[in-house]
Order: structure tokens, then C-alpha cells, then sequence
């Protein structure tokens, strides 16, 4: 199976459709229709939770069971005050860069629907007398073009109302995906795929296989924290993005050598265990695909973290994106690592043994 010829052209009319609906922390539920709606061809059943992770299962009585995780939602913004002259102060909601913000466009979401607004900047005119200041959370402030509080009101914004960014998927050169929520929607999408190309090509899993979709990554995990003990699996492999460290002003002494368009990055951390990573590195070497390694201090930082943790300890492995410009609206990744992480994911899998333990101590 050539990585050419994975993403078929319904795959990526998905893709486009997925990134582009708004997912915030904590009201990714449209996203999850979605997303189930695609993969609901290729599963056995769903499982759904309180704070809506979604979950496709294959083989759901399977004694042995087997995660392939990503994360569903996206950074975002939080209405925190309304000033009595019609302007908006936020909070984050997630890990949402403020240096990006000013003279951005924004869709406040209400129970009225969708408000437009931007965040508003003082014109370089005004800025050139002595120090300048740069953006921060206490000064940035969004325009909806009232001049009330009471207009704010009426089109429905309040405090607590989430605001998303509205810029769209394109392709850049033919072979860059770009996108704000690359991080992670991208990776709801590549599992997603994995189902599909089990289904098509009609291989038959001898354990349970849960291909789930958490929430709430980008305020700490919570979604994959709530979902382990719901599934408690044997086994997770999680993907996630990680950063191009080839762009300027990135230091790889700190963050290490890692680029879009030369494959997975297979990441070596205390969560990972080692048996499963190997397992992971042996099936690339085997069926040639290329990836690169990363090492991770304590932490990875993603949800691998809670599925290991949990249960009394999972077997655990990250397969990551490398991607650029991480949680900006410019998020970009190149086509042949998205295909190459469905590869390895899906060929990794035909690989993992029944009730296979994992163990050091065979």
C-alpha cells in the first residue's frame, strides 16, 4: 500500500469540511457529528460520554482492546467583560496565543448564532512615541462595532460566550495542508482513516479496537482522562502534533531537529513504553515508511500522558505530526506525513499480538 495512494479524494472533502467547523474546548459536539458520521461506515458501534469524547469501536466484545487516540478540539477565547462602550475582553480558553490576535477576525458563538467581530489595534500612528507595547492578554480587546454595552447584549454576547478564529483550510504548493485546528483535529481525522482502510481492505482485528476522539486536550487532557476508565484498554496509541523545528527563531538544542515532510516522529518519554515503541519503529523499518525521534523531558505533553497513567498503567506509545506555527491560524502540515502516520498507525496495529502484555519481564 503506497502512502500516494491512501487519502482518497471523499477523504479529504472530509478533511476540509472537518477543519473548517468551529470545535472549541468544551463545545466540540458538532465536530463529533460530524467525525462520526464519517467513520460510522467502518465501526461496530459508538461509545459517547458526559463531555462528549466519541469513541467508533471494532469487534466491541473483544476481551483485549486497543485505543488509537486523537483530540477533537481546538484553542479558543473566552468573553470575560464588556466595557460600558461596546468592547470585549477575553480570557483564554485553552493555550491561545495572544501575540497572533491583533487584527484578527473572530466569530463569537451565541445562542443567536454566529456574531462577527475583530480584535481591535491601535494604527502605527499611534504608536511610535517612545516604547511601544506589545500584545498581551490585559490589552487586547475585540470590536464588534457597538458603542454600547446594551448593543453587545442584544445581539447576544455575554460573558462566557467562546470565540473561534474563522480562517478556512487551503493547500499550499499542492502538498502543505494549512488550517487553523490542524492541532487536532488532524489527528481525529488520520484515526479516522485508519478505520476506513481497515474496513476496505477488510482485515479482521483479534481484539477490540476503540478509535476515540477526546475533548478538552488543550486544558489538560481531560477528555482522554475521562474516556480511559470509561474504555480501560490495554493498549493506546495516541497521535498528536509536535513542532517544526527547522522555521526561524527555534532553538533545536531545546526543542530538538524535527521537520514537516519527513515522516511520523516517534516520541521517547517515561510515558512511552518502550515494548510498544519499538514495536512502532520495527513496523516503519519493516514497511519502509520513514519517521523521525523526539525526547520528551517528564512529560509529552499530550494525551498519551493520561492514558498511560490510568488504570493502573496502560501500555502507551505517541506517534506525532510535525507540523509549523502551532496554535496560530496558519497551522500547516505536509500531505505525506498525514499519510504516512495513517500507515504506520494501521500497519502497527496488524501487527499487535492478542492480549499481548507488553512486559519487561517475560
Amino acid at each position: 500500500m503506497s502512502a500516494k495512494t491512501i487519502l482518497k479524494k471523499s477523504s479529504l472533502t472530509f478533511l476540509e469540511n472537518y477543519l473548517n467547523n468551529a470545535s472549541p474546548t468544551g463545545y466540540e459536539s458538532e465536530g463529533q457529528k460530524l467525525w462520526m458520521e464519517y467513520v460510522k461506515p467502518y465501526v461496530d458501534t459508538f461509545i459517547t460520554d458526559t463531555y462528549g469524547t466519541a469513541v467508533g469501536v471494532i469487534n466491541p466484545d473483544a476481551a483485549y482492546k486497543v485505543v488509537i487516540e486523537g483530540h477533537s478540539d481546538e484553542i479558543s477565547w473566552y468573553v470575560n467583560y464588556i466595557t460600558d462602550n461596546g468592547l470585549i475582553y477575553v480570557i483564554r480558553n485553552g493555550g491561545s496565543d495572544h501575540q497572533i490576535a491583533p487584527s484578527k477576525r473572530v466569530n463569537i458563538h451565541t445562542k443567536k448564532g454566529i456574531v462577527k467581530g475583530v480584535f481591535g489595534w491601535p494604527a502605527i500612528h499611534t504608536r511610535n512615541r517612545g516604547k511601544e507595547e506589545t500584545a498581551r492578554i490585559d490589552n487586547l480587546f475585540i470590536d464588534l462595532g457597538c458603542s454600547t454595552k446594551e448593543e453587545v447584549e442584544k445581539m447576544g454576547v455575554h460573558v462566557g460566550c467562546v470565540i473561534t478564529y474563522p480562517d478556512e483550510f487551503m493547500v499550499l504548493n499542492e502538498n502543505k495542508f494549512v488550517c487553523r485546528a490542524i492541532d487536532n483535529r488532524m489527528g481525529g481525522f488520520m484515526i479516522a482513516e485508519v478505520a476506513r482502510l481497515l474496513h476496505e481492505n477488510k482485515k479482521k482485528l483479534p481484539f477490540g479496537l476503540y478509535i476515540t476522539n477526546s475533548v478538552q486536550e488543550e486544558v489538560g487532557l481531560r477528555g482522554a482522562e475521562m474516556i480511559t476508565k470509561t474504555i480501560k484498554p490495554n493498549v493506546a496509541i495516541v497521535t498528536d502534533v509536535c513542532h517544526d523545528t527547522t522555521t526561524p527563531m527555534i532553538d533545536k538544542k531545546i526543542e530538538g531537529e524535527t521537520q514537516i515532510g519527513k515522516g511520523p516522529v516517534i516520541t521517547y518519554a517515561p510515558a512511552v513504553q518502550n515494548n510498544l515503541r519499538e514495536l512502532i519503529i520495527n513496523t516503519a523499518e519493516e514497511k519502509k515508511i520513514p519517521f523521525q525521534r523526539l525526547a520528551s523531558s517528564r512529560i509529552t505533553g499530550t494525551d498519551t500522558d493520561a492514558f498511560a497513567y490510568s488504570n493502573g498503567g496502560v501500555a502507551s506509545a505517541l506517534i506525532s505530526l510535525p507540523l509549523r506555527y502551532m496554535h496560530t491560524t496558519v497551522e500547516m502540515v505536509h500531505r505525506d506525513d498525514v499519510e504516512n502516520v495513517i500507515k504506520l498507525i494501521y500497519e502497527t496495529l496488524l501487527k499487535i499480538e492478542n492480549n499481548e502484555t507488553f512486559s519487561y519481564f517475560k
